[in-house]
């Protein structure tokens, strides 16, 4: 069975899932089991996560595929991020999906030229010990040229921060067969006045790096909509709300232009360590 097939056509992205304080350890390994009994197809973690943040998490689980959405490739070289891979993949096979990505030259001093990095990467990947395949990886792509080498040198793409437009855009580059999987922002709130600030406090974070500003503007927006976190247009279209139909009908929008599954990221007012109960109405919205 590919991951295609594995995943299902909804997943959970969370950078909660994720947090390496141990005291929390007991939380996140009964989250990741709740969201497997839920009958999520995967689990995306967020942020600079890499295979160890996954190996809990699918040690803990019989069946959700565990991926990272993304393991930097500025902050782990390839030959350790193969030998982690193969040491969890022995154990626990086709369980663990490796989400590659080039971050941003603003968070990562080492930036440059990442395409070609990704490609020397992917590089190290194929020549390792113990290689991890094309059909085991996935790339972080917004850009044709890093969609193009999704396509051409692993199992598909997992953009984030896009729109139903984009992923029709993407299918057309990527082909039939593989992957394509976004991430979306969900908030489960039906009132635009209590809805939007909370994307809005989403967003504020990426619209300050260029990478999404200059996808975003291939898409059709211009600077007015990036003012202030973010334009009602901008952020109705980057950021899924309103009532359980609406909420479902716009998940079914990224499907239909070509997704094959969507990493949801739940969006809160609040500090929850892990959001539980969003979770559990999510899956009875989307399953």
């Amino acid at each position: 069975m590919t991951f295609k097939n594995a995943i299902g056509h909804v997943g959970i992205f969370t950078h909660e899932l994720r947090a390496e304080d141990p005291a929390l350890t007991p939380t996140l390994l009964e989250a990741a089991g709740m969201l497997e009994h839920l009958g999520f197809g995967a689990i995306w973690l967020g942020g600079n996560s890499d295979v160890r943040h996954a190996e809990r998490l699918v040690t803990a689980t019989s069946r959700i595929v565990v991926a990272t959405g993304i393991t930097n490739i500025w902050h782990r070289p390839a030959s350790v991020v193969a030998e982690d891979r193969a040491r969890l993949n022995s154990t626990h096979p086709g369980r663990f999906l490796l989400g590659l990505g080039a971050s941003h030259a603003e968070l990562t001093p080492a930036y440059r030229r990442p395409y070609s990095a990704m490609q020397q990467y992917l590089d190290g990947l194929d020549s390792a010990d113990h290689p991890v395949t094309p059909r085991a990886r996935v790339l972080a792509a917004l850009g044709p040229k890093m969609l193009e080498l999704s396509r051409d040198r692993a199992a598909g793409a997992i953009p984030y921060l896009v729109t139903p437009e984009f992923t029709a855009a993407a299918r057309e580059i990527l082909g039939a067969e593989p992957l394509l999987a976004p991430e979306v922002g969900v908030v489960l709130e039906h009132r635009a006045e209590r809805a939007r600030p909370i994307a809005r406090e989403f967003l504020r974070y990426y619209l300050q790096l260029p990478n999404y500003i200059v996808n975003l503007k291939r898409l059709g927006f211009d600077d007015e909509d990036f003012q202030d976190a973010g334009s009602d247009q901008l952020v109705d279209s980057l950021v899924i709300w309103g009532n359980d139909e609406e909420i479902r009908r716009r998940i079914h929008d990224f499907h239909a232009a070509g997704a094959d599954h969507v990493a949801v990221q739940v969006l809160t007012s609040g500090h929850e360590t892990v959001p539980l109960t969003q979770w559990k109405r999510l899956a009875e919205v989307t399953l």
